[in-house]
């Protein structure tokens, strides 16, 4: 029986671009599956003590740019340390991936995914924009349109993904659980490839 991760994340978060690919690929070589779950991290943070980028301490926020620069380098990821649009609000491109995933299944969510992020940190390009994540939609093959006529549905599920990651004690992105197991940032890939090994 194949092994499933649940994956938490927000299409703005460059911790889950960097990791998104491997995360695909080590799924495809385990012949695992996934749930896609983005989740409203503003609800997150305030459970978990988390706080918002422009609410962080200066050394926070400086050594975070060290970290991205570390590892866009180490994993040869194209990354723009501080794209243009970002913050942007998150709920409509995590409606689309959600409306993705109940319409053609994880495969094509996890694709959708992958495009948003990019999107966000290699191409410059406003992700909180519905013109934007639409031109997205369509480079995946993807018609926005029909993805955004279940929004309740996919609104419905957000919320309650978000419920659940507070639950089972998410705090950050990208989480990864297997088996009831947190695996917290793309920096813990490692460590889920042993246990999907296992």
């Amino acid at each position: 029986m194949a092994k499933v991760v649940d994956y938490y994340f927000s299409p703005t978060s460059p911790w889950t671009y960097l990791g998104h690919a491997r995360f695909t690929d080590m799924l495809a070589r385990h012949g695992a599956q996934v749930r896609v779950k983005p989740v409203d991290y503003g609800k997150v943070f305030p459970v978990s003590g988390g706080l918002p980028l422009k609410q962080r301490a200066p050394q926070r926020q400086a050594y975070r740019l060290v970290e991205l620069r570390r590892f866009r380098d180490h994993l040869g990821v194209p990354l723009n340390l501080e794209p243009k649009f970002f913050p942007v609000p998150t709920e409509d491109a995590s409606f689309l991936i959600i409306a993705a995933d109940q319409q053609y299944g994880a495969s094509v969510a996890m694709s959708l995914a992958g495009a948003v992020l990019r999107a966000c940190w290699a191409e410059d390009r406003n992700i909180g924009d519905a013109q934007t994540l639409a031109q997205i939609a369509a480079g995946q093959g993807l018609d926005a349109d029909r993805l955004r006529a279940n929004v309740a549905q996919a609104r419905s599920a957000y919320d309650g993904y978000t419920q659940e990651a507070i639950e089972r004690q998410v705090f950050g992105a990208p989480t990864y659980v297997l088996d009831g197991e947190l695996f917290w940032g793309q920096d813990r890939l490692e460590f889920l490839d042993r246990a999907l090994a296992r």
